[in-house]
């Protein structure tokens, strides 16, 4: 699928979206006991970048963060156990994003240090 340019647009046509389609997926659940026990121990602060959801949007981003798991759950292909503090870190959803733009996903000490990287002007 190629992206369209501004030029490409004709502003008075419209685009369709919205099809259905269904897609047979392999899902693998969260227990959210291992999510609490590594919010309790590292808060909700991203731990990339350092962004505070409840400084920035007051009390609807009270307790809002994301929890990445360190080794991709669908890499064991069975159920395991984890230790939440060592294996799970919180991350606002952009990091979260970029952690996932690597296949397989970067490492959080990567992504730190790529965003260091960019902001002291390092290619």
């Amino acid at each position: 699928m190629a992206l369209l340019t501004l030029e490409d647009v004709d502003n008075e046509q419209k685009y369709l979206e919205g099809k259905v389609s269904q897609v047979l997926t392999n899902k693998y659940e969260r227990n959210p006991a291992n999510r609490e026990l590594c919010l309790a121990a590292n808060g909700y602060l991203c731990k990339i970048c350092g962004f505070d959801f409840e400084d920035k949007y007051g009390k609807i981003g009270y307790k809002f963060i994301h929890v990445h798991h360190i080794q991709m759950v669908s890499s064991f292909g069975r159920e395991y156990y984890l230790d939440p503090v060592k294996d799970l870190i919180p991350v606002c959803p952009n990091c979260h994003a970029m952690l996932h733009r690597t296949n397989p996903p970067m490492k959080p000490e990567e992504l730190k240090e790529l965003i260091r990287k960019q902001q002291n002007g390092d290619k």
